[in-house]
């Protein structure tokens, strides 16, 4: 697996951006999207709208994805 990351575009309300994520990341990312039946834009569009403004959106969405994991282990625990 490599650590790399992937460059992808995304819409968000209604613009186009490219975000570089590592693919263990995109994966996950997909994965909680899929599990709130919500299109990765839209889930991304709501990180966006809620990151502080010095925080890149790459990094907001990996500190989303490691929360809810987080979260999810708390829960079991």
């Amino acid at each position: 697996m490599s650590a790399r990351p992937v460059k992808r575009s995304l819409t968000l309300m209604g613009h186009r951006t490219s975000v570089s994520l590592e693919e263990p990341f995109w994966q996950a990312f997909r994965e909680i999207a899929r599990e709130e039946g919500r299109a990765l834009n839209a889930l991304a569009a709501e990180i966006d709208a809620a990151r502080a403004p010095d925080t890149g959106l790459a990094s907001a969405i990996r500190l989303f994805v490691l929360a809810h994991y987080r979260a999810r282990a708390g829960r079991r625990g």
